[in-house]
């Protein structure tokens, strides 16, 4: 997979891909990642990329014409099979879209600043935008981590044991049911003694079961 981020801010992520599961996924080649300053495809002498917005009204918002440029270029060097704005407005981002992302060989990220992007952005290039909650950022440096981490991951070759992604929470629109590990007993806290009894069938009911126990409690809208 590649993933091609534009940004204003190339040096957060000289730092945010170089840590655990995601760095070992690109030492090991299965995804590159390539990060596009935006402002190398601006014309203007001052290299600015946002200017007032057309009919009044605080904030700046980002011109076009640098990403259209930029867009542009990547498009002419290979086919894209989603160009995604991160902006609070747009669907929010759950499993099940990085599940189809992970799916996809080369997607664009767009990370936004001030009051946003010029809106025929949106409805000429962007082809998905997506929001990883209910509240404001700064820019979309953090999304776009978010969400590239939440795809590479699911990348079969990236975890060595791929099971484990299958039963994270939100994989079946349940939560996962308590994990535990050694020691067994601590503080005269103990683990269920099923988890110990070796019987796998067994073990595959209680843990369906706690699941849908910790959903209903914790996040019923899953189960609508």
């Amino acid at each position: 997979m590649r993933i091609d981020i534009i940004t204003i801010f190339p040096d957060y992520f000289t730092t945010a891909f170089n840590y655990s599961i995601v760095k070992k996924a690109i030492d090991k080649n299965i995804v590159n990642i390539n990060i596009h300053n935006l402002r190398d495809f601006t014309k203007n002498k001052q290299k600015s990329i946002d200017d007032y917005p057309y009919g009044g009204g605080a904030g700046m918002v980002m011109n076009i014409e640098p990403i259209f440029n930029c867009i542009t270029k990547l498009k002419k060097e290979r086919e894209y099979d989603e160009i995604i704005y991160l902006t609070p407005d747009g669907e929010t981002l759950n499993q099940s879209t990085s599940n189809s992302l992970s799916l996809k060989e080369n997607i664009i990220l767009l990370c936004g600043h001030y009051k946003g992007i010029d809106h025929r952005v949106r409805e000429e290039l962007i082809t998905k935008e997506i929001s990883i909650g209910d509240y404001v950022l700064t820019g979309g440096e953090m999304p776009a981590t978010i969400l590239s981490d939440s795809i590479i991951r699911l990348i079969p070759g990236v975890i060595s044991d791929e099971t484990s992604a299958l039963t994270d929470s939100f994989q079946d629109n349940l939560l996962s049911p308590p994990i535990y590990t050694r020691p067994e007993n601590f503080n005269g806290w103990k683990v269920p003694e099923i988890l110990l009894s070796g019987n796998s069938k067994e073990i595959i009911k209680w843990r369906e079961k706690k699941s849908i126990e910790r959903t209903k409690k914790i996040r019923p809208d899953l189960l609508d």
